[in-house]
């Protein structure tokens, strides 16, 4: 009886956090589209929508070890739903300011500092919550679901986003994100964090008591007895300072040099979605791929021909119509290759990683990741201002591909998985 109870409450688990998830996402891609869109379009200045992108990255990236300490030592229901909360009522602010003294730079900026660093939160407890949520068993499933919707919403979002800007006020998309948090708030609300636990949420048994320092030195220590961690977080560093510059540069250069229409480019921006869902659901169909660090290898250097590919109608003209298609499917290739390297890679560090650590590791991963992305974030902004955005982009590129086929040479993937031998990439059928 109480094994059928735990896998009811599971299932209910299961739907409503795919579900929550959802809503809010799907709120919070129409929200960021129109925000994003109105920068450029009030500013005309890459460096301001730089600004804003490093005020949404270096909070998370600060708060990010604060918050993988509190994950492991805290009630993770307690943080997850207090970081919504926070968030939403950083939202009803934005709306209030927009109405009495209109919307500003200064205010949008702040805000989005405030989502950055609940966000850092909310995404830690909830990876760290997985396992107490959901049986075993459907692990890999509420995983996929989770991507898939979480696609699905960054789909629908920047169509959406684009199909009402200009036909409404700033307000109304303040609007929609504000209810959507609000439902999402509910439901995380009805979760059982304990459902598969062992022990009550915010008790540590059988784990001395350490200090934020403490505890930080001991996710890493454990980071170093996996050789794969610290390669990972090494190369993090380099690989999202470069991909920087595709994140300002394809907006910038889609908006402000070739003038494509907000609906067109709403329509480009859900094919990074498409691709993801369709490579999720794909790698949710197989059985994994036995070298992680191989497709990752390939799949970088795939973005980094990506970036270059972007170059090519600045320097060659096209018709509109070619343009729309052509970055369409660029953007699909992108939210494809993302998917092949994440998603491998992640399944490795789920099965490698104690679950008493998980929130420690992937916050250091998070930070290493993001560290540097506020400051190619700003250089870059001020390059895309000062040169020709082919030459911006077209170096990154071709920087990226050279850096990863230095990284991840052989002796390092054999690090990772010793029985590889240079064979093909494998993906067991």
């Amino acid at each position: 009886m109480e094994k059928e109870r735990k896998l009811k409450k599971a299932t209910y688990h299961l739907w409503t956090v795919t579900a929550s998830k959802f809503i809010v996402n799907l709120g919070y891609q129409v929200f960021v589209f129109a925000i994003s869109l109105y920068i450029l379009k009030q500013t005309g200045s890459a460096l301001s929508f730089a600004i804003n992108m490093i005020c949404g990255i270096l909070p998370r990236t600060i708060f990010s070890p604060i918050a993988g300490y509190l994950v492991d030592k805290y009630s993770k229901k307690m943080i997850l739903i207090t970081a919504n909360i926070i968030d939403w009522l950083a939202v009803i602010g934005l709306l209030i300011v927009s109405l009495t003294h209109g919307l500003s730079l200064i205010a949008i900026y702040i805000t989005t500092a405030i989502f950055s660093i609940c966000g850092a939160f909310s995404s830690l407890a909830f990876s760290a919550s997985i396992t107490r949520l959901i049986d075993e068993e459907r692990i890999q499933r509420a995983m996929s679901l989770n991507q898939m919707v979480v696609s699905i919403a960054a789909i629908a979002g920047p169509a959406i986003g684009g199909i009402l800007y200009g036909l409404v006020s700033m307000g109304t998309f303040l609007i929609i994100y504000i209810i959507s948090s609000f439902i999402d708030i509910a439901l995380i609300a009805t979760l059982d964090f304990n459902l598969f636990t062992a022990h009550a949420e915010g008790k540590v048994e059988e784990q001395k008591k350490e200090s934020f320092l403490e505890s930080m030195k001991a996710g890493l220590a454990y980071a170093k007895l996996h050789q794969f961690l610290l390669i990972l977080l090494s190369s993090a560093l380099v690989i999202n300072f470069f991909t920087g510059s595709m994140e300002i540069g394809y907006s910038y250069t889609l908006i402000k040099v070739l003038k494509m229409d907000s609906h067109r480019y709403g329509i480009t921006e859900s094919a990074f979605a498409v691709g993801m869902l369709v490579f999720s659901a794909y790698l949710a169909a197989r059985k994994e791929v036995k070298y992680p660090f191989v497709l990752a290898k390939w799949g970088i250097a795939g973005l980094g021909i990506v970036f270059i590919a972007m170059c090519l109608p600045l320097v060659t003209p096209f018709s509109d119509n070619i343009v729309f298609i052509y970055y369409f499917v660029l953007n699909f290739l992108l939210g494809s290759l993302i998917i092949l390297i994440n998603t491998p890679l992640s399944v490795m560090m789920q099965k490698t990683i104690a679950d008493e650590f998980k929130g420690r590791i992937f916050a250091i991963m998070e930070t290493m990741a993001t560290a540097l992305i506020p400051l190619g974030t700003l250089i870059f902004g001020g390059l895309y201002d000062l040169l020709p955005a082919q030459w911006v982009m077209g170096t990154s590129g071709l920087f990226l591909i050279v850096f990863i086929l230095f990284a991840f040479n052989n002796k390092v993937i054999r690090k990772a998985h010793p029985d590889w031998k240079q064979k093909p990439v494998e993906v067991e059928s």
